[in-house]
């Protein structure tokens, strides 16, 4: 899986752009705030059609602009595909494959795999649940489209369940009508919660290999899913704690309460790990999570590196730019300085300053 080039107009800080990419390593470098991860998100956002940053995409056009445009032509499989998206500030944006126009942008889903790692991530461990389940949920739609269906039919109902349990409270006889709403929450919870089970199972048999990796077999990682209730006792949870919910006025069980947690031995690292244990835990997932897309697809994904090896020590650095063999990745950074002893890795370096890129022979 290639990105073969990408042009933006009106991106972010993006008036034009047209780049060409290496089928191998590209580098990004220059200061802050010139314009380096946005050509990373609009990779992001024309595979997933969301921003890794959770923008909207009245947020991603130029300022002064009404609208935006990305078009990334790739190859899959050795066949030429080209993605054209179509951003805009009060409606909905458009997007076609191949010249042809979709109805729904869950439908490009699984056209385009990439693995997107920010320091962000680094601290994924100790943060709350949400980034957690958006980690699951992310992959998930990427290799699963039936789990894109599940997630996205759960959202709209669990919205709708929790707006009917505020108006329960003015009109006592609309309770009568949660039976149908819980229907299809069960309907399609019960399906995410199978699926996201068997998906943290596969990265576990990943994930152990590659942490003892790079801890120098001095650790074991174990990853747990703890859903806030199981498929089969969802419904009977969701009865027992109506009363509650109506009073509450929200939803207290369902995947939208899941969590997983991350054990060396027998120690929850999120509440006893140090920052170390952490940070190369949750290197290890993103390595884990790379290899399990490899697995399911059959071919190497895009990797996405924004700003990320100058938050890892040498080795763990060393570990990552090994792991990118014929992988093609995009690398945001600051100065070439970081990759001492590793630039001959290197296909293509562009240097970035206020919306401006131009590929460099810096190499030495």
């Amino acid at each position: 899986m290639i990105v073969r080039q990408i042009e933006l107009h009106n991106f972010r800080n993006y008036e034009g752009l047209s780049l060409p990419l290496s089928e191998q390593v590209n580098i990004f470098y220059g200061d802050n705030a010139q314009g380096k991860t946005n050509i990373l998100e609009s990779i992001y956002v024309c595979s997933t059609t969301k921003s890794h940053k959770g923008s909207k995409d009245r947020d991603m056009i130029r300022i002064g602009e009404e609208e935006a445009h990305i078009r990334m032509t790739l190859e899959k499989k050795g066949v030429p595909h080209r993605i054209d998206m179509h951003l805009k500030k009060n409606k909905t944006k458009g997007v076609a494959i191949d010249g042809i126009p979709i109805r729904k942008s869950s439908e490009l889903f699984g056209l385009m795999n990439v693995v997107f790692f920010s320091p962000e991530d680094l601290s994924m461990i100790k943060n709350g649940p949400g980034e957690r389940r958006r980690f699951m949920d992310m992959e998930l739609c990427q290799l699963n489209k039936l789990y894109l269906y599940h997630l996205s039919n759960y959202n709209k109902i669990l919205v709708q369940r929790n707006n009917l349990l505020k108006q329960i409270g003015f009109q006592s006889s609309l309770a009568d009508t949660l039976d149908v709403w819980d229907a299809q929450l069960l309907e399609f919870g019960s399906r995410m919660i199978e699926s996201r089970s068997a998906f943290i199972k596969e990265m576990n048999e990943i994930v152990e290999e590659v942490h003892a990796t790079l801890s120098g077999g001095k650790e074991r990682l174990k990853i747990y899913y703890e859903p806030s209730t199981t498929a089969d006792e969802f419904a009977m949870k969701l009865k027992k704690s109506r009363e509650q919910d109506i009073y509450r006025k929200m939803t207290h069980y369902g995947p939208h309460r899941d969590d997983i947690s991350f054990f060396i031995g027998e120690e929850n690292i999120k509440l006893f790990g140090s920052q170390g244990q952490q940070r190369t835990a949750a290197l290890s997932l993103k390595l884990a999570e790379l290899e399990l897309v490899k697995r399911k697809i059959g071919e190497n994904p895009v990797l996405l590196l924004d700003d990320v090896l100058s938050e890892l020590d040498r080795k763990r650095q060393h570990h990552l730019l090994n792991c990118m063999e014929g992988i093609q990745t995009m690398i945001t950074c600051t100065g070439l300085e970081e990759f001492v002893g590793d630039r001959q890795k290197f296909n293509q370096i562009f240097h970035v300053e206020n919306g401006m890129v131009n590929e460099t022979e810096e190499k030495r």
